[in-house]
């Protein structure tokens, strides 16, 4: 990749370079945490790659996006602080610009699709900010926030498509690189581009041959569909819903068509798979952004095989309960919690012979649900779901065994009959 020119052609916008970047480094020094790179030893075992982390899930907020939001503040002038910011976002964004504008005593408004989970709302509203919430998606918050804009003479703070706001980002890539060891590869989840357009920069400039790569959820493929010419097929709901963005900005995509090597994309199954591998692993929360590099190299292990990766944990927002319900999901496809339905004789004593049975072979009963009204069931019978955790599938035909030796029938459940 070659570096930045200083001639750009005429209908390309201006693109930040090596020197935007470094001042603002020094610009937001001090503000901002300057995030721990680290080896992630467990996720190098994990994937056959050695993996780095850059975890920006430290943040006061907990995501990247302070930088871009500080570097965009600090450039306003006198008459613009006074009236306010306002910004459209899924979570992150906002809560980066709340925050920061809350510390320099700016006035922001923030509006936000419905559908943002409500923990993202609620930190953004306890940071001061007057939250909107409107629509869907982010274009049609987006469009909100314009009018609004225009209405009220508000600084529009764009969560991508803006040189103050990208050059932000940018930092990231200058403290991996003067932090950890040289990379084969640096992996960066991809929405509107601003994050990857920074560190793209940054990593041609001082890092070459570092290839850089974009991962996006195959919901919405905007970036990589942007790059090959094509529209992108985008819609569903994501769990990786601060990279589902349907348009990539026109500043963003010209530092892609110079800088970025490649993009892919995962499915929603390996993105819940990283973000567990975050919380199992390497006992850090990560959002389904956060994670999505994470799972470029999980979707793709051939492709990082024995290589330097470097990854960047942008995000740990994640609603608690979601969490919790995507490790009980990953230790079911793991086979070490199990579900099975067991028909029994409707009499004193049974469930106590069942429970001591499965706690016996080496079972951790969960949860049990006894059923006597359906049809399935004899009129002088039931049957009883339970749902057991496990060490493996090996364990778990053992514990099937023990209980058939007992003289019961058993039928094994998916998860999703139980309603998990």
């Amino acid at each position: 990749m070659s570096s930045v020119s200083p001639e750009i052609p005429s209908d390309e916008p201006r693109l930040p370079g090596l020197a935007d970047i470094e001042a603002a480094a020094e610009a937001i020094a001090g503000k901002v945490l300057a995030t721990p790179f680290l080896p992630a030893p467990r996720l190098s075992r994990l994937t056959g790659a050695e993996i780095w982390v850059k975890y920006e899930n430290l943040q006061a907020t907990s995501s990247f996006k302070e930088r871009g939001a500080l570097v965009k503040l600090l450039s306003l002038d006198a008459g613009e602080r006074p009236r306010g910011v306002i910004a459209m976002s899924a979570g992150n964004h906002a809560q980066a610009v709340a925050y920061h504008a809350q510390r320099l005593g700016i006035p922001a408004t923030i509006v936000m699709p419905r559908p943002t989970p409500f923990v993202k709302v609620e930190a953004t509203a306890g940071f001061g900010a007057r939250v909107v919430l409107e629509g869907e998606t982010l274009s049609e918050a987006q469009a909100l926030a314009f009018e609004i804009a225009d209405r009220e003479g508000l600084v529009f703070v764009h969560p991508y498509d803006d040189f103050d706001v990208v050059r932000g980002q940018g930092t990231i890539g200058l403290e991996m690189i003067a932090a950890g060891p040289a990379l084969d590869a640096v992996i960066v989840p991809v929405g509107g581009g601003g994050l990857i357009g920074g560190m793209a920069i940054a990593f041609d400039a001082l890092s070459p041959s570092t290839e850089v790569i974009g991962v996006e959820t195959e919901l919405y493929p905007s970036l990589k569909a942007a790059l090959a010419g094509a529209e992108a097929a985008c819609g569903g709901q994501s769990l990786a819903e601060g990279i589902a963005v349907k348009n990539v900005g026109r500043l963003t995509l010209s530092i892609a068509r110079r800088f970025v090597d490649a993009v892919v994309t995962v499915s929603e199954t390996a993105i819940e798979q990283a973000v567990n591998a975050y919380l199992t692993l390497q006992k850090t929360m990560a959002e389904g952004a956060g994670a999505a590099g994470l799972a470029a190299v999980l979707a793709e292990p051939e492709r990082f095989r024995g290589r330097r990766v470097g990854l960047v944990l942008c995000g740990g927002n994640i609603d608690p309960r979601l969490a919790a319900s995507i490790m009980v999901r990953e230790l079911a496809r793991a086979g070490k919690i199990a579900a099975i339905r067991i028909a029994i004789p409707d009499r004193p004593g049974v469930l106590g012979d069942i429970a001591v049975t499965i706690g016996t072979a080496g079972g951790n009963i969960i949860e049990v649900m006894h059923h006597r009204t359906l049809l399935s069931v004899p009129a002088k019978g039931a049957s009883v779901d339970v749902t057991v955790e496990t060490h493996g599938p090996d364990h778990t035909d053992r514990i099937i065994a023990a209980v058939e030796a007992r003289g019961y029938t058993v039928e094994r459940l998916g998860m999703l009959e139980l309603g998990h």
